[in-house]
């Protein structure tokens, strides 16, 4: 099992025939996605080839779905045309939509955001998901990539990942290998991102093949203290967390755009103490908080060379 994505899904790319969007489909078909298209309304009606797969590109999302039976898009394009085009899979009713470029103004986001919390089907249910923007996307490895994650890193197993930075998604995801993943989801460090910590804790919850959660915030925000309020009230799997950012000045902007720091409002203690007083083990450290999922992860023995 997993989250958001599987081998089942159907995949299209938004900018695929753009260097990173080029660039990356190459990786995420050598990861197993089943990408099925690609859309550019400028090469609409053209090809592209990658070793043995040529993909048609379509002129609009709602040709790419009609075509393919595509469910998941990801888009590879630059940050003033993202709206644009995140707003237009939305209006084609597609089930998911991984926003990986950076640099989106705010306003655009939030606009692309509440125009997808609008689209609900018969029972109310949102129609788009959203992941990011500014994010390295979602995995669920050895059937699905979806963003810019190494797929190499490790293979299948019973930990869910949610985290808002993409290199600590990494860094995670090769400490754990051992055990392997369910699905790792990056959601994004931007003000505005349309899936959270706790939509990604929710998941995982109810995913049965998911035996435990490693939750990486970071500074900025109150992010963190909401989803420790929801573990504390909904979770019961093992959840353990890391928060980046515990030596950052206040009132400085690091990184990602939304871990700014002012007062006590948003710190990385402020953070851990939230989600230690909901249960959750906080590492000061990425590798130790790898150590203490290991001593909550149900019926394993850790490695005795690690």
């Amino acid at each position: 099992m997993s989250i958001f994505i599987n081998k089942d899904s159907k995949v299209i790319v938004q900018g695929i025939t753009g260097g990173e969007g080029s660039k990356h489909t190459a990786r995420m078909l050598h990861a197993g996605t089943n990408i099925v298209g690609g859309v550019n309304a400028r090469k609409a009606g053209t090809t592209v080839t990658h070793g043995a797969k040529t993909l048609p590109v379509f002129g609009s999302v709602e040709e790419a779905m009609a075509e393919t039976g595509a469910d998941v898009s990801i888009v590879f394009v630059p940050p003033a045309f993202t709206k644009d085009a995140v707003v237009e899979a939305i209006e084609a009713g597609i089930g998911l939509v991984v926003v990986i470029t950076e640099g989106v103004p705010v306003q655009d986001a939030a606009e692309f955001w509440a125009l997808a919390q609008s689209k609900v089907d018969a029972e109310g249910k949102q129609v788009t998901r959203i992941i990011g923007p500014n994010c390295p996307g979602i995995i669920t490895p050895g059937e699905s990539l979806v963003g810019i994650t190494p797929a190499n890193i490790t293979g299948k197993g019973g930990v869910g990942l949610v985290s808002k930075s993409g290199t600590l998604t990494y860094q995670m995801m090769y400490e754990l290998r051992d055990l392997g993943f369910s699905t790792a989801i990056g959601i994004g460090g931007d003000p505005i991102i349309g899936t959270t910590h706790i939509d990604a804790l929710a998941a995982f919850e109810a995913d049965p093949d998911t035996k435990a959660i490693v939750m990486i915030g970071e500074i900025g925000g109150d992010a963190e203290e909401r989803a420790a309020e929801f573990i504390k009230n909904n979770v019961t799997k093992p959840v353990v967390g890391y928060v980046a950012g515990f030596t950052a000045p206040e009132g400085k902007t690091m990184g990602h755009a939304g871990a700014i720091v002012s007062g006590s409002s948003g710190t990385a203690q402020a953070k851990k103490e939230a989600l230690e007083a909901a249960g959750v083990k906080v590492g000061k450290t990425p590798s130790e908080t790898a150590h203490l999922l290991r001593e909550v992860y149900p019926e394993h023995e850790e490695p005795s060379n690690l």
